[in-house]
């Protein structure tokens, strides 16, 4: 016998009196105790020797992990895993520094200074931080954008010709991104600051990765300029990716035949040389540094051929050795870079920190989400300042350096002196390098993005709005280029939230024969109404934008249309009350006519003359009964009640109209003013038409809800709000009375 089977075999019972929501906080002894704002601040802002040691070492994680590291477990996995790191940041910061446009050596300083930022005062054990082809293609947009070519067109020799003052531009554009980048480090560091990590929330799985496909078509062609070796027009704003592919195809013609050979056997020994380094890997344990090899390689071949005079070859050029010294911001760019510099603050953000929470779930550890904020944004505005553009982590330089055992950031440090070994020693030998093997680079390395396309399929068999939302967030990113698509792939996304709670689900519920649980009736062929009782349910919460939702699929699925009910109900009031006007105004009438009739009659015993003021209709005098005749007034009267009395007051209640409709609002979280107006009328209505309505399952924040929003009063109490939907189902079938109710559940 299975646990399952054994499960079901065990029964249980349940005996006490149905409780509402008064005996539920008679019973529970309901507290009152609530912490005022002014002693939640003075809490917030109380420093003590414990407190301010603590926020001080979660503000400098390092000294606190740094101390306990365990030397000989840790130091020969991280040793090896920094120096393969390092060998791969060489390539990857010159290829993406081609993306920030920028020259090749700000890759490098890139991919040093920010590392040993984050290795201070980050978190994650695993990632690897760096330059990355989204932030950089961001950052590229932003530089192309702020400092054109032709801003920087100068005179020639000739009357009509101009050259191009590329020393002047790449100036420009390594101060603009230096700022971008700067500005958005302050702006997560703020973030971070507030305790605003939760931010990241907002960018689903499926957004982000389709996020990160669409960025990767920006910059596959982006560099498709270095692959062909032409130059095509500089567009920005929306459809600029169009504009500069239907350029770049006009511009073929011109293509450089040198450099296209270049950028085609790089291609095709990169993927072979990735396939070969893929098999290898089970028996080697050290990854082959395929991106390394292939820049040693180029860079021999084009000096020893002189690619770049002979075939007029792009190369990297000039690559000044050592460090350079901090430079202040341009202040005066800032205010036309603040959307630019908040979406690459929340990109970055939001890549590393999923990335970081997957190892730190497969590992075992805690990652703080407002504290990477601060270490990034720290990383970045100090990167800023010694000309560095915007980092975030690399899926492919994590996965090397977890495969070669790295377990902290200790690998990063290393790799950031790796790095510091090339930029004072070994990067000039590389002046010689192709720009096309860069960008052959960065293609290759982008097929993993690219793979992505497959959640298509996945996303339509398991969620089809995340498979819109997925699609939606491609276009818009493609269109609008990464900055705006990002933006607009949030409102879409949060958009698709909005619609699910005003297209929720209605049920009418029904109960599961001999237990307290009830489920929807049109899902369970055993499942049954309770006679007389109508239990309605909706999957979201309850608010202004599915309000009027609410109550017409209350009336749908219960059958009773309350509104045109009470119209008819006032139709027939309004009908008896003109018969009553009018019956009674008849009775006036015949009172006054029988009563000059009796004095008719009391005048002829009498001896006197009758006097005649009025006549009937027809002109005659009225005839009088036997009654009359004998004086019998007391008869006059009785039938004039019995008149009166015999009036039509209406048809009976409708006997289908069910006893009671119980709400389960189970599902709702919260309650706006909008909400609780809904339920008000609800209420009342039902109740002018006859049918007792309950509330059962509110949370404590919709009861205050109710209670702020004066949904309780003299005559509506929390007697109709019960705990669970069994309780009241009973205190309906009771016919409204609690006392000696005492259910027995068995199951």
């Amino acid at each position: 016998m299975n646990v399952r089977d054994l499960r079901k075999r065990v029964p249980y019972q349940i005996q006490r009196d149905v409780l509402d929501e008064l005996s539920v906080d008679q019973v529970a002894e309901k507290s009152d105790f609530k912490i005022s704002t002014k002693e939640k601040l003075r809490d917030a802002v109380r420093c003590t020797g414990p407190r301010f040691k603590s926020c001080f070492l979660s503000f400098v994680p390092l000294l606190t992990w740094l101390p306990r590291y365990p030397f000989r477990e840790n130091a020969i996995g991280d040793l090896i895993s920094g120096i393969s790191v390092g060998i791969m940041h060489l390539p990857q910061g010159m290829a993406y520094a081609l993306l920030a446009a920028v020259p090749p050596v700000f890759g490098l300083y890139s991919s040093f200074y920010p590392i040993l930022i984050y290795f201070i005062f980050g978190t994650s054990k695993h990632i690897s931080v760096g330059t990355y082809a989204v932030m950089s293609v961001m950052i590229g947009s932003v530089t192309e954008r702020l400092a054109p070519d032709s801003d920087f067109m100068i005179p020639g020799n000739d009357t009509n010709s101009t050259t191009l003052d590329i020393i002047g531009r790449d100036a420009e554009r390594v101060k603009i991104a230096a700022t971008v980048t700067f500005l958005s480090g302050i702006f997560q560091l703020l973030l971070g600051l507030v305790r605003f990590g939760f931010v990241v929330t907002y960018l689903s799985e499926p957004l982000v990765r389709a996020y990160t496909t669409a960025a990767a078509i920006h910059v596959i062609v982006s560099q498709l300029k270095y692959s062909f070796g032409i130059s095509p027009q500089r567009y920005s704003g929306p459809l600029s990716l169009i504009y500069t592919v239907i350029e770049i195809c006009a511009l073929l013609g011109k293509t450089n035949i040198g450099t296209l050979v270049v950028s085609i056997v790089t291609i095709l020994g990169l993927v072979a040389a990735k396939e070969l380094s893929a098999l290898a890997a089970r028996k080697i344990p050290v990854p082959i540094p395929v991106e390394l090899i292939t820049i040693i390689v180029a860079t021999v071949v084009s000096w020893q051929m002189d690619l770049k005079t002979e075939y007029g070859v792009e190369v990297v050029g000039q690559i000044p050795s050592g460090l350079q010294a901090p430079v202040a911001p341009a202040v005066s760019l800032l205010g036309s870079m603040v959307g630019d510099a908040f979406a690459l603050a929340v990109v970055g953000y939001g890549i590393a920190i999923s990335l970081g929470r997957i190892f730190a779930l497969k590992y075992a550890y805690k990652v703080d989400s407002n504290q990477e904020l601060i270490a990034l944004g720290l990383s970045n505005a100090i990167g800023g300042l010694f000309n560095c553009f915007a980092i975030s982590c690399s899926m492919s330089r994590s996965m090397v350096q977890v495969s070669t055992g790295g377990k902290s950031q200790v690998a990063g440090a290393i790799s950031a002196v790796v790095i510091l070994v090339i930029l004072l020693k070994i990067g000039e030998l590389f002046e010689e390098l192709p720009k096309a093997v860069l960008a052959a680079i960065i293609y290759v390395n982008l097929h993993g993005m690219m793979k992505q396309f497959g959640d298509i399929c996945s996303l339509w068999r398991t969620n089809k709005v995340d498979m819109v939302v997925w699609v939606m967030t491609m276009i818009l990113t493609v269109l609008l280029n990464p900055d705006l698509g990002l933006a607009a792939s949030i409102a879409f996304s949060i958009l698709t939230v909005v619609f699910r709670t005003q297209l929720p689900k209605y049920s009418i519920l029904g109960q599961v024969p001999g237990t307290d649980i009830y489920r929807p009736v049109e899902e369970y062929h055993q499942v049954k109404e309770i006679p007389g009782i109508m239990i309605f349910r909706s999957s979201a919460t309850l608010y202004f934008a599915n309000a009027e939702m609410y109550i017409d699929a209350l009336y749908e699925k219960t059958g009773v249309d309350v509104a045109k009910l009470l119209s008819h109900k006032k139709k027939l009031e309004a009908k008896r009350l003109r018969k009553e006007k009018k019956a009674a105004k008849k009775a006036k009438k015949e009172a006054k006519k029988r009563a000059k009739e009796a004095s008719v009659v009391s005048a002829f015993y009498q001896g006197e003359e009758p006097q005649f003021s009025e006549t009937d209709d027809s002109g005659e005098e009225p005839e009088l009964s036997h009654a009359e005749a004998n004086g019998d007034v007391n008869k006059l009267s009785v039938k004039e009640s019995k008149d009166v009395a015999t009036v039509e007051v209406g048809p009976d209640p409708d006997s289908t109209l069910p006893q009671a409709i119980i709400l389960d609002l189970s599902p709702v979280n919260f309650l706006d003013t909008v909400g609780v107006k809904t339920l008000r009328n609800i209420y009342k209505d039902y109740g002018e038409a006859g049918v007792q309505v309950y509330l059962c399952g509110c949370q404590r924040g919709v009861v205050e809800s109710m209670e702020k929003g004066d949904f309780f009063n003299e005559k509506v109490t929390k007697s109709i709000l019960f705990s669970s939907v069994h309780d009241a189902v009973l205190y309906s079938q009771q016919g409204n009375s609690k006392e000696n109710v005492n259910p027995v559940f068995t199951i």
